[in-house]
């Protein structure tokens, strides 16, 4: 079997052991009919370059520095470019893969999310780039939902799953 997870397909994958995504905040808001919705845990800002060469021992990651929300748990975004943080811990099984698209609700406030694929074996607490086109700016609060995660049955379940820098990552 192959293609898109249903609602019904994520429900049950999260009662697995390790579930499909944990942490979640709110799963009856979160677990839409062909994904879930992953939330804001933290915003940085890239503060120095990062360089990527054809083997990972040229490749250096942009450092960031975390923003700090206010008391009522926002931070207003300038345009730019950020690093986010989910909340959720996405635990891919060897025949799934997944894909994020930014809710419309941002795209519709000039706010975008660009993210790389979810290799199915993949566990860890994922970041993605924001970009606020914005600008006027953009006001994001803790624990909003920003984009949806769609899984994607694989035709065969893959003999080695993801193995790289970042499994695991932020956990």
């Amino acid at each position: 079997m192959f293609g898109v997870l249903s609602r019904e397909d994520i429900l049950k994958m999260l009662g697995a052991s390790p579930p499909l995504v944990e942490n979640l905040c709110d799963a009856q808001q979160q677990v839409q009919p062909n994904g879930i919705d992953l939330t804001l845990k933290e915003v940085a800002l890239l503060s120095s370059p990062g360089s990527l060469g054809p083997g990972t021992e040229i490749r250096a990651l942009s450092l960031t520095s975390p923003l700090v929300f206010d008391g009522l748990d926002r931070v207003d975004l300038l345009p730019g470019c950020y690093l986010v943080t989910y909340n959720e811990v996405v635990n891919l099984p060897k025949n799934i893969m997944a894909l994020a698209m930014p809710r419309s609700s941002l795209l519709r406030c000039g706010v975008s999310i660009h993210n790389a694929v979810w290799d199915a074996g993949y566990s860890g607490r994922s970041q993605s780039l924001m970009v606020v086109y914005n600008p006027q700016g953009f006001r994001l609060h803790r624990n909003a939902r920003i984009v949806q995660m769609v899984f994607f049955f694989l035709s065969r379940e893959v003999a080695q799953g993801y193995h790289g820098m970042f499994q695991g990552e932020n956990i």
